[in-house]
């Protein structure tokens, strides 16, 4: 499963971040895509690289698999899993954006420049279960979409294709984002203040330390309660002016919905555990992330990596 979120800084910077949840890696790379790229899109809907990309995802048939990326123009997207509800177009339609469900997150970074631009493109757009080959079918999945002023929530479902405003800026798996919106009205008590001391009867009581009207936020890592503790941390945690307190401030939020191996049981008994977290930074359009197996933050600039090249770079 996964969990991803999306803040801005004072300065109108965007930092988009995801843990990506499973049994194994799929051997996954930060990888680059220069304006200069030569696509390979079924349908045509990535005609050419209007901005330079970079994310985490694994490379195909010369083609970037993106589990989520951001562009040189502060625009990020992030793909979560969404089984039992995604729902992909069998065929291409006329008269439509067509994208195969597996360069969706290539066809966000690599046109726009903001959230608003991808909104109004989306009322044209048809999500095509096209996969890249037969090694890799398409994933089912929702996006989070995010930049600088505000995120939105792309689903398709078998009634078609739908865009939330992602007020909260959080996502994770399903049910639908609608649901978990839903949902957080059940935690409107909760708060991070410090409680008063409580008069019952001829008792005086006070609390045992911080953290008390934190009492009701689900610790579980079931999906429903990852997006409320996201949610909670993200909407609570102090802004921050720096890059390097940015990035903290995303690493540690994502830390409280870190899956960790042996507790939580896939259905063939395999252990779901938090791969890795990924943070794009439109500040300096760098890509920050960190794996279960090593825990130290690793980055790769895209000003470093050729953004204006004609080939894939794979770091």
């Amino acid at each position: 499963m996964c969990t991803g979120i999306r803040f801005s800084d004072g300065s109108n910077n965007l930092y988009l971040a995801r843990n990506l949840d499973w049994t194994s890696g799929y051997g996954e790379r930060v990888v680059v895509t220069p304006t200069g790229y030569a696509t390979h899109s079924p349908f045509g809907a990535v005609p050419n690289i209007r901005h330079a990309v970079i994310g985490m995802g694994i490379v195909e048939e010369d083609t970037p698999l993106y589990f989520d990326c951001g562009n040189d123009a502060g625009l990020a997207v992030a793909g979560l899993n969404f089984p039992g509800y995604a729902s992909y177009a069998d065929e291409p339609a006329d008269g439509a954006t067509n994208v195969a469900a597996f360069e969706f997150p290539l066809w966000v970074a690599s046109q726009f420049a903001s959230v608003d631009e991808v909104e109004a493109a989306l009322g044209d757009v048809v999500i095509v279960d096209k996969p890249i080959n037969e090694k890799y079918p398409s994933s089912m999945l929702h996006w989070i979409i995010g930049d600088a002023s505000r995120a939105i929530v792309v689903e398709s479902t078998s009634d078609g294709l739908h865009v939330f405003d992602d007020d909260v800026d959080v996502l994770t798996n399903q049910p639908g984002f609608a649901w978990h919106h839903e949902n957080l009205r059940n935690y409107l008590n909760v708060s991070p203040e410090f409680p008063k001391e409580m008069a019952l009867r001829r008792a005086h009581l006070a609390p045992f330390g911080s953290g008390s009207h934190m009492r009701g936020v689900p610790g579980d890592y079931y999906s429903p309660s990852r997006f409320v503790r996201a949610a909670y941390v993200n909407a609570h945690y102090p802004d921050k002016g720096s890059e390097e307190e940015n990035v903290s401030r995303a690493f540690h939020t994502l830390q409280q919905v870190a899956m960790v191996d042996g507790c939580a049981a896939m259905d063939s008994g395999e252990f779901e555990k938090t791969i890795y977290t990924g943070l794009f930074s439109s500040a300096t359009t760098t890509y920050y992330w960190n794996t279960y197996e090593d825990p130290a933050i690793h980055s790769v600039a895209m000003a470093d990596q050729q953004p204006g090249g004609e080939k894939l770079v794979v770091v």
